[in-house]
């Protein structure tokens, strides 16, 4: 799967579509974990929440994402009570990382690629687990998500990869 150019953009806080299409991936990160919670400890090992805020930021650039990255837990929280009070902070820490470092990364690269995914997924979930870490003083209650979410992070980059590929995909002209 080698790196291919894609059709990136970076949206303002100016434009509608931006607002609609935060709306889109939010609806998404409240579906997709809804899904999730149907499997046993599936919220837990699939990390569902953070998918659309990789997609969104990716594809349409940080303010996009970040207002993906901030209302999606919070949504889910005040429907679903899911994530908990509790873990919500940790979890709006990663989800803001997320947002940031996918732009970042889909602008510096005008790509995507399966190492470029890595990359996002990598650089949130590292320095996202060690910030967890120091607001919940236990190294191993904030690298929990990779004991336990291998599975979501796997899914984050082959997953996010077949999406973001999916929307970048344009007929040929006959």
């Amino acid at each position: 799967m080698n790196a291919s150019t894609a059709n990136l953009y970076t949206l303002s806080c100016r434009e509608s579509r931006s607002y609609l299409f935060a709306a889109l991936f939010i609806i998404g990160n409240i579906l997709l974990p809804q899904l999730c919670h149907l499997v046993p400890q599936g919220g837990l090992t699939l990390l569902p929440i953070y998918f659309f805020t990789l997609v969104g930021a990716y594809k349409y650039g940080w303010q996009v994402g970040l207002m993906t990255a901030i209302l999606s837990p919070l949504a889910n929280s005040v429907l679903f009570g899911m994530p908990a009070a509790a873990v919500l902070p940790g979890i709006m820490v990663k989800s803001v990382l997320l947002a940031l470092s996918a732009a970042f990364i889909a602008r510096r690269y005008q790509s995507i690629s399966i190492p470029l995914m890595v990359a996002v997924v990598l650089s949130y979930q590292v320095v996202g687990s060690l910030i967890e870490s120091a607001m919940l003083g236990s190294l191993a209650l904030g690298f929990q998500d990779f004991r336990i979410g291998i599975p979501g992070m796997l899914l984050q980059v082959v997953g996010g990869y077949l999406v973001l590929k999916g929307m970048s995909w344009k007929r040929s002209a006959k």
